[in-house]
């Protein structure tokens, strides 16, 4: 392969197959053997490189780890959010694989002509109890998708868990329907829950680029991928089912509801609207530190 090449895209039966033009009778077993001795081996593209690295990257995680201690001791709750892909509902291939004693027929192609209709898992994780919340929707992910989402929650299950919360802090990623940009996820936020319950929320965006440290990640819909590897998502029952028989070592439990709720996309907000918010932005990284009550 020649001195110094660190990779190689030929297969072992290939480098067989040139060993025995030079003489040297090998098998592919053989070959594979003498790769492993060489430290070669089989390996994937591993995802290490950011693009960039925001200069208060580190200062954020500090603050994080900061605010999340201070809810801890207070026992106030703590959610982690975000929205997972968007999934097509109907006969499509699911990647990975299942026990089955028969193989499962799909589509050839994935189109979303032919599909039921999507699913739009947003994910709610709390880091207190090792619960998971899945409010599965059927329309855009929206900011105001989201607020609902979480608002679902806390009628659902968030006010039996914590019937004494008065403030609930939100870890969330810094870009998308949840991000610092959107004006629409303050406002709802504000008006939605806020303003129904009294509830002073506390926001703590992670770094661009970083959301594979947000806990529903890595904690929640990782698991959630592994336990669907290879089961199509044929109908919003199924999705539903698959989600909510998601387990860990740990004692992972995850509930989930279906949304029907049509969701509007470019919703503004304006200037006015705004300032009928009571946000108080932290005095570091307020971007990512804010925090919206009633006074």
């Amino acid at each position: 392969m020649g001195k110094g090449k660190i990779w190689t895209r030929r297969s072992t039966r290939t480098l067989k197959k040139e060993c025995g033009d030079r003489g040297v009778s090998v098998c592919a077993t053989t070959v594979s053997r003498l790769l492993k001795d060489m430290d070669y081996s089989l390996r994937v593209n591993r995802k290490t490189i950011a693009e960039t690295r925001h200069p208060d990257r580190n200062r954020q995680f500090e603050i994080i780890n900061e605010t999340k201690k201070y809810f801890e001791d207070s026992g106030q709750p703590i959610i982690s959010v975000d929205s997972k892909k968007k999934e097509l509902i109907g006969n499509f291939r699911n990647e990975g694989k299942a026990w089955t004693k028969i193989v499962n027929e799909v589509l050839a192609h994935d189109f979303r002509s032919q599909a039921i209709g999507v699913g739009c898992p947003f994910g709610i994780y709390e880091l207190l109890t090792n619960l998971g919340t899945v409010i599965v929707g059927t329309s855009y992910d929206t900011p105001e998708f989201a607020v609902e989402s979480i608002k679902i929650w806390l009628d659902e299950f968030g006010w039996k868990r914590y019937p004494c919360a008065k403030e609930l802090l939100i870890l969330c990623d810094a870009g998308g329907s949840n991000g610092f940009r959107p004006r629409l996820w303050k406002y709802a936020l504000y008006q939605n829950i806020c303003k129904v319950y009294g509830l002073s929320i506390r926001i703590c965006h992670y770094p661009s680029g970083a959301s594979k440290w947000n806990p529903v990640e890595h904690r929640l819909f990782s698991f959630i991928s592994k336990n669907w590897e290879g089961n199509p998502l044929r109908s919003y029952d199924v999705m539903l089912s698959l989600i909510a028989g998601t387990t860990t070592t740990a004692g992972l439990l995850v509930q989930t509801i279906l949304n029907e709720k049509e969701y509007q996309k470019g919703i503004k907000i304006t200037d006015d609207q705004m300032k009928e918010i009571n946000i108080n932005k932290h005095s570091v990284l307020p971007d990512w530190n804010y925090t919206i009550s009633l006074n």
